[in-house]
């Protein structure tokens, strides 16, 4: 398969009900590219049921040990049915990969979703990952380790009545010249190459030779056509600016280089990319 294209997209699942969404996404990427989709369905271990640090008479911690294996086979049970009822609405063939055709596998991991994200995802084209729920505080360490620790790129999915077939047909670029932005263009050149527009966001302040301009004429030597559109960055935060452009352009993906500083450091203080994180109401590509 060309390089220029996505051939593993993962996406982890636990059940909290929000994996539907984001496998709309992956499924319309995975269609584009003729890519396969790793559902990877994550469900705690044994131990990680019992009480810490209380010590259990054997009998209890047998009868723990059974319920939980008999709710592991019903929940996979009806899992594998509402998966196999979305990928056939998505369109995806239930197979393993066959070159040029969109095929998806759910895979069960026992252990935690980070855990998973570890596992499979360092061997993805793209992590897909539903945006973090503050209010039911939920997956933000999911965001962060598939950011951190997987060195791959990672498209979160904010929820949405119904994903457009051409969401990803018009890219945004948030350039400003940084190892991590850098890092954005080349891990998520399969998106960029594949897009019908790409519009470079910059405010023009690079801190150094790699400008805009120059990104621009990157691209072209790949034969990838782009357009540049500079803003004024204003007092206050630079990432909502990014979305607000994004959207005047009319484009469906906005790709970043992500948390300059430390995750902890941007979430405690707002800094860009957590307001990007925070207030985004369409796909991210970011990558660290």
């Amino acid at each position: 398969m060309s390089v220029s294209k996505l051939h593993t997209i993962m996406l982890p699942v636990r059940d909290d009900g929000k994996g539907d969404n984001v496998l709309a996404h992956a499924a319309i990427l995975a269609k584009r590219d003729g890519a396969r989709v790793r559902v990877v369905h994550c469900h705690p271990k044994t131990d990680d049921l019992m009480p810490f640090g209380v010590a259990l008479p054997k009998i209890v911690r047998e009868q723990i040990e059974k319920a939980a294996a008999q709710n592991v086979d019903v929940n996979r049970e009806r899992l594998l049915e509402e998966f196999r009822g979305l990928i056939r609405l998505f369109g995806l063939a239930e197979q393993d990969y066959e070159p040029g055709k969109a095929t998806s596998r759910l895979i069960e991991y026992e252990g935690k979703q980070v855990d998973a994200v570890r596992h499979y995802g360092r061997l993805a084209d793209l992590i897909c990952v539903p945006q973090p729920d503050p209010k039911m505080d939920l997956g933000s360490q999911t965001l962060k380790t598939a950011l951190f620790s997987s060195g791959r790129p990672v498209m979160m999915c904010p929820p949405q009545d119904s994903v457009a077939d051409d969401f990803a047909d018009h890219v945004t670029i948030g350039w400003n010249g940084s190892i991590e932005a850098s890092r954005a263009v080349a891990m998520s050149m399969p998106l960029i190459a594949s897009a019908k527009s790409v519009t470079i966001l910059s405010t023009g302040a690079t801190g150094h030779d790699a400008t805009p301009e120059q990104l621009q004429r990157y691209l072209e030597l790949r034969e990838i056509e782009s357009v540049t559109r500079k803003f004024t960055a204003r007092t206050g935060n630079v990432g909502e600016q990014l979305l607000a452009e994004t959207r005047d352009a009319g484009a469906g993906i906005l790709i970043m280089g992500a948390y300059h500083e430390s995750y902890e450091r941007e979430s405690l203080f707002g800094g860009n990319s957590q307001a990007v994180v925070q207030k985004a109401d369409f796909p991210i590509i970011m990558v660290h």
